[in-house]
């Protein structure tokens, strides 16, 4: 079976939702993202999977296979990072400032915490603050701090690309102006690496072009739905930022940053109609914004966990992705091409797979 295929994206699609038996070195199970996975490399390129114990797909010998017939797809777990061992020159383990993400992607949360935790307004695929509670990293990180990891990753771990993201602070820049020091800070110290921001829409606009003066390769600026509906109840306070400001940022963001260098998450499996979703993907890529469409896998420490929501149908993760690859290919968008944050890794979603 070769990658690339109906059937080989269904097969993903099913590992995405079902996980894979595997002991994966390097995986995440709290922060601010979609969902908690183990760190793997398949068929060359990162990927992020469930480490589930009954799955039926079983990774072994390089491969992966069910009911013991290897699926021709190769698959190796992540190797843990040399820099995880080694502490800041302030006292700080370098595992607590920024994390490996698939093989060559150094990721951070600059700012731990965020204005919206609060039960009644945060998001509920979120637990950015669960690691802070746990101890496994810290509040906020400095740009020294970060510059320092920074360059460790690159030298001893073949490091090729940083993201950088944030919770939400009270300014009317939403915490932007804080990335553009770090920004700065990593690039002194490793000049040239690629960097994706990610942020909310900022109440001043003005802070875009600062991230990329500052020298961030693109930008991430994440909606995670476009049905106001499904904002407000998934996301209650984030919400409250209207769609029109999104649209103004994301506009903003591609005079400023170009064409295929803003992406957006959209998240399947949080009630909205795949049709919808699909050509709300269009329109974005119409405004020159990479939809990166990921399958919802609520991770410990949130709401949609403790609440019981499961992943959605492998078949409508394989649709939606299938028909949103389409639409990029036609419009000549890959995600590699960002240079840097999710989209350019790909480890979340299925879009690589599908050819985008």
């Amino acid at each position: 079976m070769s990658v690339g295929t109906e059937e080989a994206l269904a097969v993903r699609a099913e590992m995405a939702v079902y996980g894979v038996q595997v002991d994966a070195p390097v995986r995440r199970s709290k922060g601010a993202g979609p969902s908690d996975d183990g760190h793997l490399v398949v068929d060359g390129a990162n990927a992020t999977l469930p480490i589930v114990a009954d799955s039926p797909y079983q990774v072994r010998d390089g491969g992966v296979f069910r009911d013991g017939v290897s699926l021709g797809l190769s698959v190796e777990p992540v190797r843990r990072p040399r820099f995880y061992d080694l502490t800041t020159a302030d006292g700080v383990p370098y595992r607590q400032i920024a994390l490996l993400h698939g093989k060559d992607v150094l990721a951070t949360t600059v700012v731990q915490t965020c204005i919206r935790y609060d039960e009644s307004t945060r998001c509920r695929f979120c637990s950015i603050e669960e690691s802070l509670r746990a101890g496994a990293t810290i509040a906020a990180k400095t740009p020294a701090q970060l510059a320092e990891v920074a360059e460790a990753a690159v030298r001893l771990d073949g490091v090729t690309q940083m993201v950088m993201t944030t919770g939400t602070t009270t300014g009317r820049d939403r915490g932007a102006r804080n990335l553009v020091r770090s920004v700065k800070a990593v690039l002194d110290a490793v000049p040239g690496l690629p960097i994706q921001v990610q942020i909310e829409p900022p109440g001043d606009l003005s802070v875009l072009a600062e991230l990329r003066e500052a020298g961030a390769t693109s930008i991430g600026i994440h909606v995670e739905s476009l049905d106001d509906d499904v904002r407000r109840k998934w996301m209650p306070g984030k919400s409250t930022v209207s769609m029109a400001e999104y649209e103004a940022a994301w506009d903003e963001a591609v005079r400023v940053f170009g064409r295929n260098r803003v992406s957006t998450y959209l998240l399947i499996g949080m009630g909205e109609d795949p049709d919808e979703l699909v050509a709300g993907a269009g329109r974005l890529i119409e405004r020159g914004v990479y939809p990166f469409v990921v399958p919802l896998r609520p991770m410990l420490g949130t709401l949609a966990r403790a609440d019981g929501v499961t992943a959605p149908d492998p078949a409508v993760v394989r649709d939606v992705t299938a028909r949103v690859a389409a639409l990029l290919a036609a419009a000549d968008m890959r995600g590699a091409d960002q240079g840097a944050g999710c989209a350019a890794c790909g480890a979340c979603s299925l879009l690589s797979a599908a050819g985008s």
